[in-house]
């Protein structure tokens, strides 16, 4: 598969003469668009996550006059994912600007005339791992993504998780020694929860450098580590997952095996740990979730 570049999509095959359905992976950087049955027919179009309008527009012009069945949205949060709800389809109480309140899956069913499946973006990261990637066969696992914020999807009993709206796991709280770690969090609404303290934002913060220009024996890695094992013995006590998916861009300097000790040494023999593998999907994971969440309609 060709990579795709920003503002420009490449068509792999002629896929007129099948059915064809649309995902959007709705990231706070970029929108990700993919047209496409599964992983081996897929077209993808990427652009920045700019205004609103301005970012709905491109979307709707890479869809327009290519008759996808459905589209599935995989979108950043929080969200509203209850169909009975008068807000459902909206970002909610988001930080980015311009975003809040937004009728994200509105304004797309308006612009092309076609169903709208609407989730986190977690979620369908899970879903497409669920579909095609490392959950394949897998009832009871957890998709937690580590960039420049933390999120958690979960499938249970073969169904992705929901309740009150959806999980919002970067944001559990967690232990925090200020003397061995004394950087107070960058969560704008709680501080020091796990996404204030592990996220790559966190560690620019604290360390004064991007993950990435830091070396592998940075003390950096150790805390990080620490922390997201502290969250997924969290996640190992009350979802009881058979497997944990972890991706984002942090979770490309961190061994999951060595996270996966850390969780065994946290639970000291109460109960085993779960498997901790990386996405087999790699970047696709969201945008063939949408797809999967738009197959789901029809």
């Amino acid at each position: 598969m060709q990579p795709w570049s920003a503002g420009s999509w490449k068509v792999p095959r002629d896929l007129r003469r099948m059915p064809i359905y649309g995902g959007i992976e709705a990231g706070g950087t970029k929108f990700v668009c993919g047209i496409g049955s599964g992983p081996g027919d897929l077209e993808t179009f990427e652009c920045a996550t700019t205004a609103p309008r301005e970012t709905i527009a491109r979307v709707v012009a890479f869809f327009r006059g290519r008759q996808v069945e459905s589209i599935g949205i995989a979108s950043f949060g929080p969200v509203d994912p209850n169909p009975a709800s008068p807000t459902f389809g909206f970002i909610t109480t988001t930080p980015k600007p311009g975003w809040r309140e937004f009728d994200i899956a509105g304004a797309v069913r308006s612009g092309l005339g076609v169903k709208v499946a609407f989730d986190t973006d977690v979620n369908g990261a899970a879903l497409g791992e669920h579909r095609w990637g490392a959950a394949r066969g897998v009832d009871a696992f957890v998709y937690v993504t580590v960039g420049t914020g933390i999120g958690g999807g979960a499938m249970i009993d073969g169904r992705l998780l929901h309740g009150r709206m959806h999980p919002e796991m970067g944001h559990v709280r967690i232990p925090h020694d200020r003397a061995q770690d004394p950087y107070p969090g960058c969560c704008p609404f709680h501080g020091d929860c796990l996404e204030g303290l592990a996220s790559g934002r966190a560690i620019e913060e604290r360390w004064g450098a991007g993950g990435r220009s830091l070396p592998p024996e940075h003390a950096a890695w150790e805390l990080e580590a620490h922390y997201l094992a502290l969250g997924l013995m969290n996640w190992t006590c009350t979802l009881s997952p058979q497997r944990v998916i972890m991706g984002g861009g942090v979770m490309q300097r961190l061994d999951p095996a060595y996270v996966q000790n850390k969780v065994a040494a946290l639970l000291n023999g109460y109960l085993d740990p779960p498997e901790i593998v990386r996405p087999e999907l790699g970047s696709l994971s969201g945008v063939l979730g949408a797809i999967a969440l738009a197959e789901a309609l029809k």
